[in-house]
């Protein structure tokens, strides 16, 4: 058996719910590398997040399927692995899952595999680096300037910058990538580069137009900007788009006092000052609470079954604006998590929500969705759901506001909910029970206690 024919195709994986594609950001490895099984060998992102693929060949490097900035269609071959030469691939490196064999990797196990027509390349423009200015001392150019005079190599003509994130990053940053030094192999621009330059008011100067986001045509004046609808933002466009014509949702709300909720998140945290509990958090858990009640709004809608299916578990999201949009990553099973354990995920996910390492698997499968868009100043909203999910609870900022207690005129710290319900599923009695029991467990926590 030749070496050509032992070799091994890795597809690429289905990376998800509704993901059949993803684009290539950067490969880890070049043709002749050497790899491990599980070695990370490309970075892709999808319209959901970036992740890295894993190989579960071990072997030579002979093929690499597609360049930076291509998009590649699930089930469609990666890498081409050819085991080393002068003998067998070691034992155990051949053996690997069924769904590998299929083109999914150890990172995204349990996705499934989906299949691929076809390879579309998406040609995105060069940025353009300027020469540096020469610095003429008094004996003659010096410095870059007096590398070129002396018939030394000309600096590169192009951005050392091979990953469309990167670009895409810095251009909605106003970032210029030439006064970014890179610290990748040879020089490359990676992300944290870009990051880092934010902080740098000299990377705040004018960002090389992008013919992609310019005037328009056929706009009234020459300010038009375009903003293509690509990515997250095209996801994000389509799945609320399909939740307003699909779902016939009404929205409740009610005022509350959350001065006691505040409270006791301080008795806890003074309490347990090693693990801290949000506010988040316990409204986290008052919404399990309220699921448990009232599980019809822990559901969705079968249209093609002409049915109602209710879920055994609380997958409960969180929606979490992020630099690539909104994204509503989920807690599967939540309601097993105790008030501490609810906290932690929590800031684990949304921090990793922020920072793009989520894997596409925890960005669906949610059954209700928590919404806090206090922190955006407001007092309310008549969110959309999160398709094809039955629920949304909104919460607003808490302020100080006059509030009637026991007879009398105080101060207290008072805050709106909202709640977003298909009416398909439950009528207005349900839902109101579960927001009155939300609002209530809120004004007086010792109700929560009483209901676990």
């Amino acid at each position: 058996m030749t070496t050509v024919e032992r070799t091994q195709v890795f597809l690429l994986p289905d990376l998800g719910e509704g993901l059949s594609e993803a684009e290539i950001v950067e490969w880890r490895v070049a043709v002749g590398d050497v790899v491990t099984v599980d070695q990370s060998v490309v970075e892709v992102e999808t319209a959901k997040a970036v992740v890295d693929v894993p190989c579960p060949y071990a072997g030579r490097v002979v093929t690499l399927h597609g360049a930076a900035g291509e998009v590649r269609p699930v089930g469609q071959p990666l890498i081409t692995i050819a085991p080393l030469d002068g003998g067998d691939e070691p034992a155990g490196h051949a053996t690997y899952r069924e769904e590998e064999r299929a083109g999914s990797g150890n990172v995204l196990i349990g996705y499934g595999t989906g299949h691929g027509t076809a390879t579309r390349r998406r040609r995105r423009p060069r940025l353009a680096v300027a020469p540096e200015p020469a610095d003429t001392g008094p004996n003659g150019p010096t410095g870059a300037a007096a590398g070129v005079a002396s018939g030394d190599p000309a600096p590169p003509t192009a951005a050392l910058v091979i990953s469309p994130i990167v670009r895409r990053l810095a251009r909605e940053h106003g970032v210029n990538l030439d006064t970014v030094r890179g610290t990748g192999p040879g020089g490359v621009i990676r992300r944290a580069d870009v990051e880092a330059a934010l902080t740098a008011p000299a990377a705040r100067l004018a960002a090389v137009p992008d013919p992609q986001v310019g005037s328009s045509p056929d706009g009234d004046g020459d300010g038009d900007v375009i903003v293509p609808l690509t990515g997250v933002r095209k996801v994000i466009a389509d799945k609320l788009s399909r939740s307003r014509r699909e779902i016939p949702e009404v929205t409740i709300w009610v005022d509350v006092d959350a001065t006691g909720l505040l409270e006791t998140r301080a008795a806890i945290n003074a309490a347990t000052p090693d693990a801290p509990v949000s506010i988040l958090a316990l409204l986290a858990r008052i919404c399990l609470s309220g699921l448990r009640r009232f599980p019809q709004l822990n559901a969705r809608v079968d249209t093609e079954a002409q049915r109602i299916v209710q879920s055994a578990g609380v997958h409960l999201g969180i929606a979490a604006q992020t630099d690539r949009g909104l994204l509503v990553p989920v807690l599967r099973d939540a309601q097993r998590l105790t008030t501490a354990e609810l906290a932690a995920e929590l800031a684990a996910t949304t921090a990793a929500a922020r920072a793009g390492s989520l894997p596409p698997a925890r960005l669906t499968g949610g059954t209700f969705t928590l919404n806090n868009y206090g922190v955006f100043g407001v007092d309310g909203s008549t969110p959309i759901i999160n398709h094809p999910e039955a629920a949304l609870l909104g919460v607003g900022r808490i302020v100080d506001k006059p509030w009637v207690v026991d007879g009398q005129l105080a101060v207290r710290k008072v805050t709106q909910l909202s709640l977003t319900f298909d009416h398909r599923v439950c009528d207005g009695g349900v839902a109101g029970g579960f927001l009155r029991h939300v609002a209530d467990c809120v004004e007086r926590p010792a109700l929560l206690i009483a209901a676990v």
